[in-house]
């Protein structure tokens, strides 16, 4: 197994990503224009560097299977805010490597906030195709322009092994921005794309009315989900995404987008 991170300045973060890796793993990284010592970084721990402008998740994951030189099997993806447990590397040596019998492995997700992790506000279970048999799997953009799929015709196996993800760096400002950006793409979701569904896109592209969308966004993750049992950050994860949501309806709105209220 091979295994690919992809990386844009995550100096400060990628140690903790690599450290959790098996020596007897080869490390890909494919960097686009990281300007902070990432790759430093990532030289200075024996991994093959490689760079790539960044074109989207989807198409940068396929650059790393298609023009990399990957020899082996099975490609593990793993973004340089994750950490994929021991357990993980030890049931894919036990259960999995010989296997012909699946494509892309959907694998579960733990959210870690503030170094808390976030037991209920999140919706779990939260599946990324992160593991995939190369040459009989590839990604696709998802239903919202901005995330990745498995192609639709991929046999998939879901892994309730969880991998760690400290997705926030403590920077509020700076992913506002992000976001503000991201919801620009999702403001129209595409109604099909070539990908494997999940619940959580079914579920998306059912509701897409902005005035359903803000406050069901809140009420799902803090209420229904329970996530004011996450206590303080539970609140502020239901509000920033709840936010999100605004922002995009917004959006919608400015593009005259918007019309019967959806």
């Amino acid at each position: 197994m091979t295994v690919v991170i992809l990386t844009l300045n995550e100096a400060r973060r990628l140690s903790t990503c690599l450290a959790a890796i098996p020596q007897r793993y080869p490390v890909l990284v494919v960097d686009c224009g990281s300007t902070d010592g990432t790759v430093g970084i990532a030289e200075a721990d024996g991994c093959k560097v490689t760079t790539n402008p960044w074109s989207g998740f989807s198409a940068q994951r396929n650059f790393a299977l298609r023009q990399c030189d990957i020899t082996s099997k099975w490609v593990l993806f793993i973004d340089a805010d994750e950490v994929f447990p021991q357990k993980f590397y030890d049931w894919f040596e036990t259960e999995i490597k010989d296997r012909d019998d699946f494509d892309v492995g959907q694998v579960a997700s733990i959210l870690y906030f503030k170094g808390k992790p976030l037991r209920y506000v999140p919706a779990y279970p939260m599946y990324h195709p992160r593991l995939v048999r190369r040459g009989h799997a590839h990604f696709v953009p998802n239903h919202t322009n901005h995330g990745e799929a498995a192609n639709a015709d991929a046999r998939e196996l879901l892994i309730d092994i969880p991998y760690l993800h400290d997705w926030f760096d403590g920077d509020l400002v700076s992913w506002l921005h992000k976001h503000v950006k991201l919801a620009a793409q999702e403001a129209n979701l595409k109604s099909s794309y070539d990908g494997l569904p999940t619940a959580r896109a079914k579920l998306s592209l059912l509701f897409q009315s902005a005035l359903v969308r803000v406050p069901g966004r809140f009420f799902f993750h803090y209420f229904w989900r329970g996530g004011f049992r996450d206590g303080r950050y539970g609140f502020e994860y239901a509000m920033m995404y709840t936010w999100f949501e605004f922002t995009k309806g917004l959006i919608k709105l400015g593009n005259g987008t918007v019309k019967d209220g959806k």
